[in-house]
């Protein structure tokens, strides 16, 4: 399984939104240039957080994100969601069915193969990780030099 690059900058962004707290939205560019990000493409990744409701936006000049919820309320799961979209990683297309001599009609195709169920669980597994972790407790596993680093890029690039 390969997750996108854009689950990272959407976990480090809610963050470092998170760290900085409420006082002002920041705008995609600062938080691009925070983490030396493409910003077209971190601005996609940031919509995409609030189509799920994990960020909110503010438009305008001195608009910007903020997280909609708190840490404690927003899983790692819901962003992984959020940027790669709700689908299953392993997708059975039954090719277990096709070729010469197969009758797709027999009784053993009425179930899922072997393959598919324990694709499942493997990916169920890891569904229930990432939903048991907030950025709450990614917070608090973080080193304190990390919130202190975020409050610092924010007083530093806000002027």
């Amino acid at each position: 399984m390969r997750i996108s690059e854009g689950v990272e900058w959407g976990l480090h962004c809610c963050l470092t939104l998170a760290w900085i707290g409420d006082d002002e939205p920041v705008s995609a560019p600062r938080l691009a240039t925070w983490f030396e990000l493409p910003p077209a493409y971190l601005s996609k990744c940031l919509q995409a957080l609030v189509r799920a409701g994990i960020l909110s936006s503010t438009p305008g000049v001195r608009g910007g994100f903020r997280l909609a919820r708190r840490p404690a309320e927003i899983t790692v799961m819901d962003v992984v969601t959020a940027v790669e979209g709700p689908e299953y990683a392993f997708r059975c297309t039954e090719i277990r069915q096709q070729g010469p001599g197969v009758d797709p009609s027999a009784p053993e195709f009425r179930r899922p193969c072997a393959i598919t169920a324990v694709m499942r669980r493997a990916e169920l597994a890891w569904r229930r990780e990432l939903a048991g972790q907030t950025l709450a407790d990614l917070m608090s596993a973080a080193p304190p030099q990390a919130a202190e680093r975020a409050q610092q890029r924010h007083r530093l690039l806000r002027g």
